[in-house]
């Protein structure tokens, strides 16, 4: 069985497109896990990267598979910075609740 990118129409894929994105933007402010608030941020990236694909593959070109390689390269340094200051955050005040830590507070 042979699966074309093109036989699937375009408005399914911004549709998942949008859900993906719309639960992303739910889930970042309505949480208070600064873990699951990071899964979201990158749902919602993940979610940009199907609508730059979609449309890459539309228009027959390649432009928007090369945008969402560097996308992926960013998120990639994204999640490891985020991370990183996710565990200090940990470290420091042993939660990872975004209400608790505040470091802007006296």
């Amino acid at each position: 069985m042979n699966f074309n990118l093109t036989e699937i129409p375009l408005n399914y894929y911004l549709a998942l497109s949008a859900i993906m994105f719309s639960i992303g933007v739910v889930g970042v402010l309505t949480r208070r896990n600064a873990i699951i608030v990071f899964m979201c941020i990158e749902l919602m990236l993940n979610s940009v990267n199907l609508t730059l694909v979609a449309f890459s593959a539309f228009h027959g070109n390649t432009t928007g598979q090369i945008l969402v390689f560097f996308v992926m390269a960013v998120a990639a340094a994204e999640a490891a910075v985020g991370l990183a200051i996710i565990i200090a955050l940990f470290r420091n005040k042993m939660t990872v609740n975004i209400d608790e830590i505040n470091i802007m507070k006296w």
